[in-house]
């Protein structure tokens, strides 16, 4: 074997027609081509995403990401430890024991929305294989646990009950497929997440049927979806990655996937690091609330992160003009740690006093820099002042009048803008020790003003 280096990170009736159909196209889709068919313009053949839907996905600006399955029974990382730290044998035999009699789809939602987001998106598959819902493509599912319930039919039922926006993870990679080409490491690989193995048999454009028809599976049965959000596309760079984004969107029009199908997608996904300034494409940071990073319950010894670099991540995502979604890691029993939880609700606190600097906004006009981060929307800009020593500070100027400045919590704020500069001043003792935010009102609109480029430390005002 070969070894690939380790790659990171409706109505009964009308769904079965649906499904029918989309099982049709597949492979349809798979036949107009030759199998080693590799376009570098396949990207452009899919239908593009309707702007309205990106609107609305980039306006909701904070998500929740859900890594979860019958790894959580192992507190190891999901997928990766697969033959790396658990042996494959037992990491594939886990969900006879999985059991989460605990999970309750309301109260995870309910905790989403305690936090100021606004989606959720659940890993339906993850490249371990498992599935957590009724699918007919595999045994190897959730019906199959002692658990013997559908979750992402509960959580997304839940979801629209309370009103939040429902999306799917789906791996493109699946590690315990035989038909899929690589597989998991053996334990002695001597390195915790790698290298992958190349399988010595396998039949890819089988897999590749496979995931369409789940695919077709999630969008029919539990859509609409927010997304489908793929991941691990390592067989699947051009022609077939534009046909899972043709299909999904053939079954939704409006739905939105991300770039890890093999084939562009519609937004990129900086995965634990927000992302820089760019309000060109789309974009959305994953980011863990754990300290280890892992993604799936580490263990009660596992940690938060503190409320400040919680806070930033989102700020900066936003400034950046970009969407953050916040990975939790749900216990065996079904239950999302309680020390995650406190956090959430910790950052749902600040969100609900200062989420209108936050929601429906865009990046700029100032790009983010060390200390400094805004987001704009109508003829309104946010400055978010994340250190300052003494509230005193020096900014390119504005292309337009303003006409007030306050600080969003309330109190004053001086400020004169002229010969190209803006000096803004705080009072010292205004300044949060998190984010100190100015509301500044236009006489334009804001989101009309180009990006401004800002050193990457401002300088103090001078007095």
């Amino acid at each position: 074997m070969s070894k690939i280096p380790y790659s990171n990170a409706m109505r009964e009736s009308l769904r079965n027609l649906l499904l029918a159909g989309a099982l049709i196209y597949s492979v349809s889709a798979l036949r107009a081509e030759p199998t080693n068919a590799a376009s570098s313009s396949a990207g452009t053949s899919w239908r593009t995403p309707d702007p309205a839907a990106v609107a609305r996905w980039r306006a909701l600006r904070f998500g929740m990401f859900i890594h979860w399955g019958p790894v959580s029974l192992t507190a190891k990382e999901i997928g990766w430890s697969r033959g790396a730290v658990t042996p494959i044998e037992v990491y594939d035999n886990l969900y006879k024991q999985f059991n989460p009699t605990n999970f309750n789809a309301s109260q995870w939602v309910s905790l989403a929305k305690a936090a100021g987001m606004k989606y959720i998106v659940l890993t339906a598959k993850h490249m371990d294989g498992f599935c957590l819902w009724d699918t007919k493509q595999t045994a190897y599912n959730i019906m199959n646990s002692p658990f013997h319930r559908d979750v992402v039919k509960e959580l997304a039922a839940a979801c629209k009950k309370q009103g939040l926006a429902f999306g799917a993870y789906y791996s493109v990679g699946d590690l315990h497929h035989p038909d899929y080409p690589i597989t998991s490491p053996g334990l002695d690989v001597g390195t915790n997440y790698g290298p992958l193995i190349r399988r010595d048999k396998s039949d890819l454009d089988s897999y590749n049927r496979y995931l369409l028809a789940q695919i077709s599976e999630l969008i029919t049965n539990y859509g609409p979806l927010l997304t489908i959000w793929n991941d691990a596309d390592w067989e699947f760079k051009g022609r077939r990655g534009a046909n899972t984004i043709k299909l999904a969107r053939s079954l939704q029009p409006d739905i939105l996937i991300n770039n890890r199908t093999g084939a562009g997608g519609d937004y990129d996904t900086p995965e634990q690091e927000i992302g820089s300034f760019q309000m060109d494409r789309p974009w959305e940071s994953c980011m863990t609330v754990s300290k280890s990073g892992i993604w799936a319950w580490g263990g009660p010894q596992d940690g938060v992160k503190p409320l400040a670099p919680c806070l930033e991540m989102i700020i900066r995502g936003a400034g950046g003009d970009g969407n953050v979604l916040l990975d939790v890691g749900p216990r065996p029993d079904g239950l999302i740690d309680p020390e995650q939880a406190g956090r959430l609700k910790e950052i749902g606190a600040w969100l609900a006093r200062n989420g209108q600097s936050i929601y429906g906004t865009r990046g700029g006009p100032w790009k983010p820099n060390l200390s400094l981060v805004s987001t704009r929307k109508g003829n309104i800009v946010f400055l978010h002042i994340l250190r300052s020593d003494d509230g005193r500070l020096e900014l390119p100027a504005l292309p337009a009048v303003i006409q007030s400045a306050a600080l969003l919590a309330g109190g004053k704020v001086k400020f004169s803008q002229e010969n190209g500069k803006l000096i803004v001043t705080v009072p010292k003792k205004a300044l949060n020790k998190i984010d100190t935010i100015v509301r500044f009102k236009l006489d334009s609109d804001a989101l009309k003003i180009p990006a401004i480029d800002m050193p990457a430390q401002p300088a103090a005002a001078s007095t």
